[in-house]
């Protein structure tokens, strides 16, 4: 039995913040180290930010069960866990639009494609901590706290584990997803995680927004809300 505040599904028209490629993100994705960056690739990086602002059709969903209810194996988890109460499941994409671009890029640009690649996922992270972020608000207002989020692929938590995760969010009809044989989500640029909830506050998650890395472009902050 899931919890009465679980079936949240969001689309780019349900008040979801457009899809946002930060230029930092972007750098870090592609290796950034620090050096000069030519006229001609800061150019491109922020054409790729254009472009990907523009064809993104950012949705997410999310889920809440009892804790006892989902098994997942691995050792890193099943710490990362301890003590939640109840489990939140939560699936993210960025539409497939976006992979799209990258399969035209990569028959006519090969290094606008590896550009544009990294500015996608910096945007659909960027989409990941939105939804983190309204779901501890969620959590806070049922007195709950939230671990930071966990991916299949993180630790220990095998990729196979993908499947079960998208079934019991119904991602395919909610936001498109499907699942390739070797456990790698269509469109590409998704995110599926797991975040505990707990009845204290858990070690490594920030505590205020003074040192919340979203806080510059915060939809919540700017709707005089706080996730925490």
């Amino acid at each position: 039995m899931t919890r009465s505040w679980n079936a949240a599904t969001l689309a780019e028209s349900d008040h979801m913040t457009p899809a946002r490629c930060e230029k930092d993100e972007t750098l870090r994705y592609l290796g950034y180290g620090g050096q000069e960056l030519t006229p001609e690739i800061a150019t491109r990086i922020k054409e790729a930010k254009v472009r990907c602002e523009r064809i993104a059709r950012p949705a997410a969903t999310w889920r809440v069960f009892p804790s006892e209810s989902l098994r997942l194996p691995g050792n890193d988890i099943t710490a990362h866990l301890a003590g939640a109460r109840e489990i939140v499941l939560m699936a993210a994409t960025l539409g497939h639009g976006v992979d799209r671009e990258l399969r035209r890029l990569s028959l006519t640009d090969p290094l606008g494609q590896v550009i544009f690649d990294a500015a996608s996922t910096a945007a659909v992270e960027r989409l990941s901590d939105e939804i983190e972020a309204q779901i501890r608000f969620e959590a806070r207002n049922r007195r709950l706290y939230c671990s930071w989020r966990f991916s299949p692929g993180y630790g220990d938590l095998p990729l196979s584990v993908q499947g079960e995760l998208l079934v019991r969010l119904d991602a395919e009809r909610r936001l498109g997803i499907t699942l390739t044989p070797s456990n790698l989500m269509v469109p590409t640029k998704s995110v599926t995680a797991i975040i505990g909830l707990h009845p204290t506050p858990q070690p490594g998650v920030a505590s205020s927004c003074s040192v919340c890395s979203l806080r510059p472009s915060c939809s919540m902050r700017e709707r005089g809300m706080t996730c925490r």
